[in-house]
């Protein structure tokens, strides 16, 4: 017989999981096989951060969330801890507002992605940081005579006081600003542009384009009177006799490079070859363009080419002939320089001054 005893014990037997398990001869689940250990890890920081801070704090950033690969499945909507929000747990991009690329986590639970961006992230400065570069690019151009410090700016200096009868008619050309040094406004002004037929002059222009390659117009222009005492006055039947030791001399004496100096006097031999040929330097040039200025009408600097179809054909057939350092890029801003063609814009008054020069050489009797 079973005592008192043995009865009560009997009704307080504890049930183990594996006895569980096996009820009436079939599975069952576990006690904690259907529990979330990710809702588990939040409950228990909800306890901790409950019997640490009696006040609730507010979180700034975003909360971490790492899944392992063992994981049991969980629902597609979880509430983040610290936040109300709810967030698609299949795959998410966590940005956390650090300094470092690091800083991006991938949450990944099935093929879908989300990307999550916090106010005052990486992503959001960066894009802000793209657009201020944006319009500091538009704001710069890269023009001849433009100092680095230079802003562009639409204000300029009257271009005289005569021809200040229109706003529209004062402005020059936009790559003179009013950072720009007086000595390249007055080749502005007076040089740009212009018709020029004299081959010594055409020698010199030439020269110079050459050697503002790599610098700027201002800096040449500088140096354009010990250019001149350099290489003679730019007489191309003088230059074409320096031997080695003048070259080097002239390249020590005037700071010039050496290979720039030989580049010069090779130039003034295939220009005393054109001479034989066609009677002069500037019937050669002026040919290219059937002796009469190039007319454009761009109404922005950003809208002058750097080369054209005329400077690549022109510089083609001077490479031909011999001639050193004639990229079509050089040779553009040399028909610019010489007046070939007219590249002042529309809304400088040079611009239909130089048009009202007259492109054929003077005929002397």
């Amino acid at each position: 017989m079973c005592s008192s005893k043995s009865k009560q014990q009997r009704g307080n037997v504890e049930i183990s999981p594996q006895t569980i398990s096996h009820i009436n001869g079939r599975p069952v689940f576990q006690p904690y096989s259907n529990r979330d250990p990710l809702l588990e890890r939040h409950n228990s920081l909800k306890k901790s951060s409950s019997k640490t801070s009696p006040t609730p704090t507010t979180n700034t950033s975003p909360s971490k969330i790492k899944i392992s690969a063992t994981t049991s499945p969980i629902s597609p909507k979880i509430k983040r801890v610290g936040d109300s929000n709810i967030l698609n747990i299949s795959t998410e991009k966590i940005v956390t507002p650090k300094s470092n690329a690091k800083s991006t986590k991938y949450v990944k639970n099935s093929s879908s992605f989300k990307i999550l961006e916090v106010p005052g992230s990486i992503a959001a400065a960066r894009r802000e940081q793209v657009a201020m570069m944006q319009v500091q690019r538009k704001m710069k151009t890269a023009h001849y005579g433009r100092t680095n410090s230079a802003k562009y700016e639409n204000r300029v200096t009257p271009l005289d006081s005569s021809n200040t009868s229109s706003p529209r008619e004062g402005k020059r050309c936009s790559f003179i600003t009013p950072n720009s040094d007086p000595v390249y406004i007055a080749y502005h002004d007076e040089e740009w542009g212009v018709p020029v037929h004299d081959d010594n002059l055409l020698f010199e222009l030439l020269v110079l384009t050459v050697a503002q390659v790599g610098s700027d117009w201002t800096s040449v222009l500088k140096k354009r009177q010990d250019f001149r005492n350099a290489f003679s006055g730019f007489d191309p039947e003088i230059v074409a006799k320096y031997n080695e030791k003048k070259i080097n001399s002239t390249s020590t004496d005037y700071g010039i490079e050496l290979s720039q100096v030989r580049g010069v006097v090779d130039n003034s031999k295939r220009i005393l070859e054109i001479k034989k040929q066609f009677g002069s330097f500037d019937k050669y040039l002026w040919g290219f363009v059937n002796n009469k200025t190039i007319a454009t009408q761009y109404k922005a600097c950003n809208k002058i080419p750097v080369k054209t179809s005329k400077s690549e054909t022109m510089s083609k057939d001077m490479v031909k002939r011999g001639f050193r350092y004639v990229g079509p890029s050089v040779i553009h801003s040399f028909m610019q320089a010489a007046g070939l063609t007219n590249d002042h814009l529309i809304t400088c008054p040079r611009h239909l001054q130089c048009a009202a020069l007259p492109t054929q050489p003077p005929i002397i009797q």
